[in-house]
């Protein structure tokens, strides 16, 4: 249904709420929709535009709104005339942008001098020699996130070694290795965690604990040489759930470590990365 016989003006601030979309956006004052040249998306319209003023905003980004009930428009309306809408859900952030490595840094080990790059970007893929021993870390910290990426041994190889670092912070707490939770990714043990610096629970600890190794509580969860794998990292809170090729194969709790910067080593064996993604978690604050 939609408003006819004249041009309906919205107010500065409105809130949408449709199926999946919820949005929250200014528009112009008195900004005209002309609500009967617009048409159906999907077949489906919103079930309501909320309008009013907002109040005083109690942080940078939120806002209390004082909604007032208003007659129903089409998700067509909104979606064409005002295009500069965010969503509120949190979006994905690619990591690695398929190009080169914009957003990373790579830590040399300085006593060894001026060593070449192992990493390369071509086609999509961000590949890794192996040597020298070295590490990419991201030049954001992050706390409570999904990390998603593909990796794979390339064919012809025997796969390896390498790991995902997270929450890194300090630098060579560990010969090169910054203090952090590495998720393995050695060929057969991929999703081990090891601890460099830090400490974490783990279920049945007694019998899956040596040393600074939790092990994993799959076998068989990895692709064959050549084939891309997927991991799955959560990181929230005080938590890590790991899962490959979706499958759960480690959870651990009480991790000492709660933020950082993202890391990918280079282990002594080719490797090869892509689809890089980070989703933020929602946290509540009280």
């Amino acid at each position: 249904m939609t408003r006819s016989g004249h041009r309906a003006r919205l107010p500065h601030w409105f809130r949408l709420a449709h199926a999946k979309l919820n949005f929250l956006g200014p528009i112009g004052e008195g900004s005209p929709v002309d609500a009967p040249s617009a048409k159906i998306v999907h077949g489906e319209r919103l079930d309501r535009v909320l309008a009013g003023e907002p109040r005083v905003p109690d942080s940078e980004n939120s806002f209390l709104e004082e909604t007032v009930m208003r007659p129903v428009l089409t998700s067509a309306v909104i979606v064409a005339a005002w295009a500069t809408i965010a969503p509120a859900e949190e979006s994905s952030l690619p990591l690695f942008n398929g190009k080169d490595l914009s957003g990373w840094t790579s830590v040399q080990d300085t006593a060894r001098g001026n060593e070449a790059s192992p990493w390369s970007v071509a086609d999509g893929v961000l590949r890794c020699s192996g040597r020298p021993v070295v590490y990419l870390k991201t030049e954001r910290v992050f706390a409570d996130y999904v990390l998603t990426l593909q990796w794979r041994w390339p064919a012809g190889t025997a796969g390896g070694n390498n790991g995902v670092l997270v929450h890194a912070t300090t630098p060579r707490t560990l010969g090169i290795w910054p203090k952090s939770i590495e998720v393995q990714l050695h060929k057969g043990n991929a999703g081990d965690l090891w601890v460099i610096g830090t400490d974490l629970d783990v279920p049945d600890e007694a019998a899956r604990k040596t040393d600074r190794r939790y092990r994993n509580l799959t076998d068989g969860s990895e692709k064959p040489i050549g084939e891309w794998n997927r991991m799955e990292i959560t990181c929230k809170g005080n938590t890590i759930r790991v899962k490959v090729n979706g499958e759960l194969v480690n959870e651990a709790t009480n991790v000492s470590v709660t933020r950082g910067a993202i890391g990918l080593q280079s282990e002594g064996s080719p490797i090869e990365f892509r689809d890089i993604v980070l989703k933020p978690l929602k946290t509540e604050h009280h």
